[in-house]
Parts: C-alpha cells; sequence; structure tokens
C-alpha cells in the first residue's frame, strides 16, 4: 500500500518561492495524484492537470484550487475525519493572487488525511 507523504505546509511555501515555482508545479502534480488515489477519483492524470495549469497560463490552476479543494473534503470523510469545505476559500485566494496561501492551507488539510492512515 502507498502511503501518501506528509509535507510541511511551511516548507511548500519556501521551496514554491525560493525555485520561482517550480516546486509549485511538482508539489500540483504530486497533490493531484495522492488526492486521487485517496478517493478512487481519477478522471483526469495528473500530467494532464499540470499540462492544462501551464497552456491556460493559470486559469486552469484556479479551477484546479476547486476542484482539488472538493477533493480534500471527500478525502476527509473518508478517513473519518470532520470534513472542512473550504474549495471556495481555495478559489478565492488563487483569484486574488494569493494561490500559495491555498497550497499550505491544501497541504496542512491533507496531512491531517494522511497521518490518519486509513486511506
Amino acid at each position: 500500500m502507498y502511503k501518501n507523504q506528509v509535507r510541511s505546509p511551511g516548507l511548500v511555501v519556501v521551496l514554491s518561492i525560493v525555485t520561482c515555482g517550480i516546486y509549485a508545479f511538482y508539489w500540483i502534480y504530486k497533490m493531484s495524484e495522492e488526492l486521487q488515489r485517496a478517493t478512487g477519483k481519477s478522471s483526469t492524470s495528473p500530467g494532464v492537470e499540470l499540462l492544462l495549469c501551464i497552456v491556460t497560463c493559470g486559469f486552469y490552476l484556479i479551477y484546479w484550487y476547486y476542484k482539488y479543494g472538493k477533493m480534500i473534503t471527500e478525502a476527509q470523510e473518508l478517513a473519518g475525519l470532520r470534513s472542512e469545505d473550504n474549495a471556495i476559500l481555495y478559489l478565492l485566494l488563487a483569484v486574488f493572487g494569493l494561490s500559495i496561501v491555498s497550497m499550505a492551507l491544501m497541504q496542512s488539510a491533507a496531512n491531517k488525511i494522511w497521518e490518519q492512515n486509513v486511506i
């Protein structure tokens, strides 16, 4: 069984800034992969998700934050945690140029799920 990776939200932010966003692309790929595995949903491959984020100059990325915010909520329910639907918050932060805050919040929520070891 594959164990999803617990990452420090602060380190995700720092690495994204230091690498001028390159780590953010890696993070998007890994979060897509891990959340799809956790929820059992794999409508679009993580590679295609990443490619769409790049090709659309970030417009798909705004939708991605909403879509995967919903998947985090579903994964929380599957893990037996109290679910918090923050998809709209992630979307609004991305719209206003604060997607790095969304990254930290999403990673923090994902860490709580991964630490349960049930998914």
